[in-house]
């Protein structure tokens, strides 16, 4: 489950950085409809919970073997 949420979370990444850079390149090349500034809202409802749960999982993960700075070791 956690390769899964991984994968989905890099790929939505990617396409949320292109249409990111997409809006900047067409802001200089013409103007834009207002539609197309809302095109990164989806992939970041996405970003969001895949991100959270990224973060907090290996908090909540029975292995406290994985977190070298919780036993001390930098």
């Amino acid at each position: 489950m956690n390769s899964v949420i991984r994968i989905i979370h890099r790929w939505t990444s990617l396409l949320f950085s292109l249409i990111v850079a997409s809006i900047f390149i067409g802001m200089d090349i013409t103007t834009l409809p207002d539609w197309y500034y809302y095109l990164p809202l989806p992939p970041l409802f996405v970003l969001i919970p895949t991100g959270i749960y990224m973060f907090f999982a290996p908090y909540f993960s029975g292995r406290r073997d994985t977190l070298p700075a919780a036993k001390g070791h930098a």
